[in-house]
């Protein structure tokens, strides 16, 4: 898809000016996590392969991105980091490629946009592109894998009425909403996702 190379760059930029309007110490959707804990998450993400696996598997893995991410976050003053945030991978890093940054960076770029946006006072959803939303739509399943087991699990677009069985079972949970909202369910971002769940 040629807009999902875009989605993740100018989700990137939109998020390092967000990042650098509110500052290092605002909250975010992740709990736990100010602003400059997020800006460490994506900056270790994109640069440091060997702290990646810490974030999914826990355990010995986690006390080494743990120790990786507290040494940046004490050795980076904040405007470098947004720098490092704006820049993303080094070119030598195959997350930097095209092709691979528009895999990995699209829905993660996007998601973190609105932890960020969706924490703060006022907040409202925002439009995206329809070809954006085709993309984050293509996301759902990946997401959704982490949700609780038990029961079937159905998910529809509200904006165009497709639906996607993800889970075979019952009973069946069937959540709707834009593909971003259903994508931010799917993340478990539950308090903040625009979405009906039946």
């Amino acid at each position: 898809m040629t807009d999902s190379p875009a989605l993740s760059r100018t989700e990137r930029a939109a998020l390092a000016d967000l990042l650098a309007d509110l500052g290092p110490d605002q909250p975010t959707c992740c709990e736990g996590w100010t602003t400059a804990d997020l800006a460490v998450h994506l900056v270790v993400r994109d640069r440091r392969p060997d702290a990646a696996p810490g974030a999914v598997l826990g355990g010995p893995f986690a006390r080494w991105t743990a120790h990786v991410s507290d040494r940046w976050r004490r050795g980076t003053p904040w405007p470098e980091l947004l720098d490092q945030v704006r820049s993303g991978p080094p070119a030598f890093l195959p997350t930097a490629w095209d092709p691979v940054d528009r895999l990995v960076n699209g829905a993660e770029m996007t998601i973190h946009h609105e932890d960020v946006r969706r924490a703060q006072p006022g907040w409202t959803p925002r439009e995206l592109p329809r070809a954006a939303q085709d993309f984050l739509w293509g996301q759902v399943p990946v997401l959704a894998r982490t949700r609780p087991r038990g029961g079937g699990l159905v998910v529809r677009r509200s904006d165009t009425g497709a639906t996607r069985t993800l889970r075979s079972g019952t009973p069946a949970t069937t959540v709707t909403g834009e593909p971003l909202e259903v994508l931010l369910w799917a993340s478990g971002r539950d308090a903040v996702a625009r979405v009906e769940v039946s």
